[in-house]
């Protein structure tokens, strides 16, 4: 095994704290620049085609508080200007009228107790509250004709619209003497809440009168799950129709069923009975649809499709419902990498889409008559985008590894680069190292070549052997993306080379390669990390006695993977990481993720094959264990099974868990993660310490939260 580093002296750990310019004269990158990132989302286009919206979040790491505001920035670069100034209060999820004179958001102020739908006059002027309801609103989405704007909310299916109803039943819960969860069949429970009898429904309001209508009713969740956090639903043009998502198979298979359906309903049904009214349009399709968005003359409803029931990283196809003659036609039939976010051409003549590539989300267009696929655009990760009105200019939220997220502005005719129009971290990107990326290609044991990306510490020197931090994505069907992160940039700031691969089992280099690592989780991905460790070591700059790995999700599986398999790594960090196979299968909620990739535990070898609890006897890597107790995908009983397998057998293990936590903790749960890690790696792999100790931080004595300062002797010393 390879021997682990102590900790480093006083004397070098106060030397190695102390900020070391780069050549260009800036700082390392710190755990408190990450809170300094001020980050846009849910990019919104005026329907003329000249503003932007987006809600910009900022984050107070002293205080330990968080605020979203809206923005508007001109199509042409005038901007951004900043349109609400609530200091306590966040506003989110803008969305234009369609007349482009008015905005509604999101946001909880004043005595509220939940998020309502606000509205305000663009040219200027207080804003106004439309909703008043006890189940909040998310989700807005503004209907063509300008009458109604739908949202989703959580209510009981009994009640539906009716908020007197909803309201006392959820009062009587939480004020009563007892709290119990009841359940009678599965799904009880998802991702970090307790359904106790709500399902998600599509409301609409109308903005006259602020009267709220249920168009989604019935017992079960409407939109259903989605793939990709995308809408569930969509008005018709004529602002008559909604077309929405519904699992239409029997509740009690929901926990194991993907299929997920297209349903149609009247906006102004002439009786109350939209139950009977709905009609479901993908039934012949048992595996999942999703996404629908209406063509601009209203003759298509394109949306997502799978075609293996039970899978949910099936390949993911544009397919498009033909409104006339019922029909359905695949558009993409040719590509082999997932069909993510898309929009209609003004036009209709064709759709504009994101597909991951390699590490990249390039923008393609598809025509609708001729089904040519032509890639626009590739420029690093985009978040999100729209398309200007005559359909040459796209408008993205853009990241990469070296550069947070901004609204950027590209030509897709290919005459013109992209153009950045906001620079909220323009002050940041000068004045902290923010390191870029290179690009590393290995071969694996069957000829594919494995992508990793590497990213070296703050005052590179090539003389110099660096400690390494190697990252496993989770998933595990997904990828690690060219788009900015923490962990690309905390670590580098404190003395690491970070490297993170994309195995098999990712996407963005074909279907068959994402499909591999079904029922065979510890197999060829395994051989691949392995052979990327291998590629690693031969760098003149990595220390291969001091190499370190992590992992989040499936890669916290890996890491307890690691334990009884490999004793090359110096530590190892699981977030969120799958322990004991059966006891995750009885404990998880969607069933049909371990069903398709790992079978039924009383009848599948891979429960005992892949398993990294048979292999405790091996375990001998020291090993940090983050998890949540509101972590209902990864309950955080596995995370207290691996520290106590781990401590029992005389390892060096520290377990944190976080109360409050779901699968993805919260943003100043974030800022404990990273410092717990640097904690870990400075320990076992010699690099920069914590700025303050994790003990500290736990107990709450990093900040004073009424001053905003430092507390002496939170800084951790050694």
């Amino acid at each position: 095994m390879r021997r682990h580093l102590p900790a480093l002296c006083c004397i070098a750990a106060i030397l190695t704290a102390l900020p070391v310019l780069a050549e260009d004269g800036k700082r390392p990158f710190t755990i408190p620049d990450l809170y300094k990132v001020e980050t846009p989302s849910h990019l919104e286009l005026s329907p003329d085609g000249n503003w932007l919206v987006y809600d910009l979040k900022t984050t107070d790491l002293p205080r330990g508080t968080s605020n979203l505001d809206l923005y508007r920035v001109g199509t042409s670069g005038k901007g951004p200007r900043r349109l609400t100034w609530t200091e306590d209060f966040s506003e989110s999820e803008p969305v234009f009228s369609p007349d482009g004179k008015r905005l509604a958001f999101v946001a909880k102020r004043g005595d509220q107790k939940h998020a309502q739908i606000w509205l305000m006059d663009v040219a200027g002027g207080e804003a106004h509250t439309l909703t008043r309801i006890s189940t909040g609103v998310s989700d807005l989405l503004w209907s063509p004709d300008g009458r109604h704007i739908a949202f989703t909310s959580s209510v009981y299916p009994e009640c539906g619209a009716d908020d007197d109803c909803n309201s006392k039943r959820a009062e009587t819960r939480e004020k009563g003497p007892l709290a119990a969860h009841l359940a009678d069949d599965l799904l009880y429970r998802h991702w970090n809440s307790w359904s106790d009898g709500k399902v998600v429904h599509v409301l609409v309001a109308e903005v006259e009168t602020g009267d709220v209508r249920d168009l989604t009713p019935g017992a079960t969740a409407a939109p259903a799950w989605s793939l990709g956090g995308e809408r569930g639903y969509t008005f018709s043009p004529d602002g008559m129709q909604l077309c929405y998502t519904r699992n239409g198979d029997p509740a009690k298979t929901h926990a194991w069923s993907t299929n997920t359906d297209l349903w149609i309903v009247p906006v102004d049904p002439d009786d109350d009975d939209l139950t009977r009214k709905a009609v479901n349009i993908t039934a012949e399709n048992r595996a999942w649809d999703g996404a629908p968005r209406y063509s601009p003359d209203g003759r298509y409803i394109a949306y997502r499709r799978q075609e293996l029931a039970g899978f949910e990283a099936d390949l993911l196809r544009l397919v498009i419902y033909d409104r006339d003659t019922a029909q359905i036609r695949v558009v993409t039939p040719g590509l082999d990498d997932w069909v993510e976010g898309f929009e209609w051409l003004a036009d209709g003549s064709g759709i504009v889409f994101t597909s991951p590539f390699e590490g990249k989300t390039p923008l393609y267009r598809v025509g609708l008559k001729d089904g040519k696929i032509e890639k626009l655009v590739e420029f690093a990760y985009l978040d999100d985008f729209a398309l200007s009105p005559d359909g040459r200019w796209a408008y993205a939220l853009r990241r990469s590894i070296e550069a947070p997220g901004e609204v950027w502005k590209l030509d897709l005719s290919k005459k013109k680069a992209p153009e950045r129009l906001t620079f909220h971290n323009l002050d940041l990107e000068q004045e902290v190292d923010i390191r870029p990326a290179e690009t590393l290609w290995v071969d694996s044991a069957d000829g594919h070549r494995i992508q990793v990306f590497i990213v070296k510490p703050h005052g590179f020197d090539p003389s110099k052997k660096y400690p390494l931090v190697f990252n496993v994505h989770g998933g595990p069907q997904g990828m690690w993306a060219d788009s900015f992160r923490g962990d690309w940039q905390v670590y580098p700031g404190a003395g690491y080379v970070v490297a993170f691969p994309n195995p098999h089992g990712s996407t963005g280099q074909g279907q068959a390669f994402t499909a591999q690592i079904s029922g065979d989780w510890g197999g060829l991905v395994f051989d691949d990390l392995m052979k990327v460790v291998d590629a690693l070591e031969e760098l003149p700059y990595i220390d291969g006695d001091r190499l370190g790995a992590m992992g989040w999700s499936y890669g916290g599986y890996m890491m307890n993977w690691f334990q009884g398999h490999t004793d090359r790594f110096a530590c190892l960090a699981s977030m969120m990481g799958i322990f004991d196979l059966r006891s995750f299968y009885l404990s998880t909620e969607e069933l049909w993720f371990p069903e398709w990739d790992l079978g039924l535990p009383w009848s599948s070898e891979h429960y005992v094959t892949w398993n990294p609890a048979e292999a405790v006897s091996s375990f001998k890597t020291p090993q940090l264990i983050v998890t949540g107790e509101r972590d209902f995908r990864v309950p955080y009983t596995q995370g207290l099974m691996a520290f106590t397998a781990l401590r029992r057998n005389g390892v060096p293990a520290r377990l944190i868990v976080l109360p409050d936590a779901g699968h993805w903790p919260g943003w100043y749960e974030m800022a404990l993660y990273y410092t717990a890690h640097l904690d870990w790696f400075h320990r076992w792999l010699g690099g920069d310490p914590a700025p303050w100790s994790v003990e500290a931080f736990v107990d709450n004595a990093v900040f004073n939260s009424k001053t905003g300062e430092r507390i002496d002797g939170a800084v951790k010393t050694e």
